[in-house]
């Protein structure tokens, strides 16, 4: 099987059409307080959270690639889908601003109540970006078979107006809309490409990696690139909404996909993809107290800060792997930060609720 060095993955990448949007690298540092406590492994942390754009977040790499497509397809407008407080939604809506693109974003809400106006919303609408609001049920990540009728009435609408609408994929990550190549997941293996690089000046190379899925795209970029740089590391996808077998398939899709364009000739198969399904709790978008107990250990011992929706669920399930023993004491295991803080802030009562209200409530 082909291997390839990192600077070898980034002058293939280096030849696709770009957009300046973020700050790279972005930093990897030890957690050696969490190590500590964990009694091993080695861990560290991967910042994608301070990508620069928006609050930052692992959207914001992906973006460099498809708003660069959106700018040769001549588009004015991007259309996309995700739940209310998606970050997607967000770093794509202040993406296409700095472009002169206008966003329109259909975001689906889970719950009767008209959804409040805080975290990633929030700021969408500060970037006045054109919301359209629309029901699903609770606890998945909405599927393109559910969103792409809604995206493709918006952008019929965009065109009587004279616009030159782009259909973009949740997360960036299917190759679908006016998409044609797995440009979402290109990005994270040259973040990969960067984690190894950056890895090798600390003096190690990487065991595994764990984050946070949802769409597909981080996790088949991440799978590829390390596939592609050694046979030493897995790729750990944590599941925020759907089951390891369905989802499975997904990543795979991406990450094939993903291999051909890059012409790298790996042949990914099944067996490179992992999906634990474990952490999920009570579905997509809700908060569950190990989310919550998470978020403030690590706040306390690292002063490191997770959402309640992806990152959060990913961490507990890392920290949760290391007490059954999954990982050697001395395995290098680095947790890649992919963002999406904003989310804590709308979900406070949640999140307070599974803290078990330590602050007084002061709901009316």
């Amino acid at each position: 099987m082909p291997r390839y060095s990192a600077r070898q993955l980034r002058d293939k990448i280096g030849a696709l059409p770009r957009v300046d949007l973020i700050e790279k690298p972005t930093p990897l540092r030890k957690l050696a307080r969490l190590s500590e406590a964990l009694g091993g492994p080695e861990l560290y942390i991967k910042r994608d959270d301070l990508t620069g754009l928006a609050f930052g977040g692992n959207k914001s790499r992906k973006l460099e690639f498809i708003v660069a497509d959106m700018l040769r397809k001549k588009a004015d407008a991007v259309v996309t889908w995700a739940s209310v407080q998606s970050n997607w939604c967000l770093q794509t809506a202040a993406a296409a601003r700095l472009f002169g693109i206008r966003p329109v974003l259909i975001l689906f809400r889970t719950s009767e109540k008209p959804p409040a106006i805080d975290g990633n919303l929030l700021l969408d609408v500060v970037l006045d970006a054109d919301i359209i609001i629309r029901e699903t049920g609770k606890g998945r990540v909405v599927k393109a078979s559910q969103a792409f009728g809604h995206l493709e009435e918006a952008a019929r609408e965009l065109r009587k107006a004279g616009h030159s609408p782009y259909l973009a994929p949740v997360g960036g990550s299917l190759v679908l809309g006016d998409m044609d190549r797995p440009l979402g997941a290109i990005a994270y293996v040259e973040a990969a490409a960067e984690l190894w690089e950056q890895a090798a000046g600390q003096g190690f190379v990487p065991d595994y990696v764990v984050h946070a899925t949802g769409s597909g795209g981080t996790q088949a970029g991440l799978v590829v690139g390390a596939r592609a740089l050694t046979d030493a590391c897995r790729v750990i996808g944590v599941s925020v909404s759907d089951p390891r077998g369905p989802f499975s398939k997904d990543v795979l899709e991406i990450a094939a996909a993903t291999d051909e364009a890059l012409g790298l000739g790996l042949g990914i198969g099944p067996d490179d993809v992992i999906v634990d399904d474990e952490y999920i709790g009570s579905g997509y978008g809700s908060v569950d107290p190990p989310a919550a107990a998470v978020i403030r250990r690590l706040f306390q011992t690292e002063g490191i800060i997770l959402d309640p929706v992806y990152t959060a669920k990913a961490m507990a399930g890392l920290i949760d792997l290391v007490e059954k023993g999954r990982f050697t004491r001395t395995d290098k295991v680095v947790f890649f930060h992919t963002g999406g803080t904003p989310a804590l802030f709308a979900l406070r009562e949640p999140v307070l609720d599974a803290l078990g209200r330590p602050f007084p409530d002061r709901r009316p």
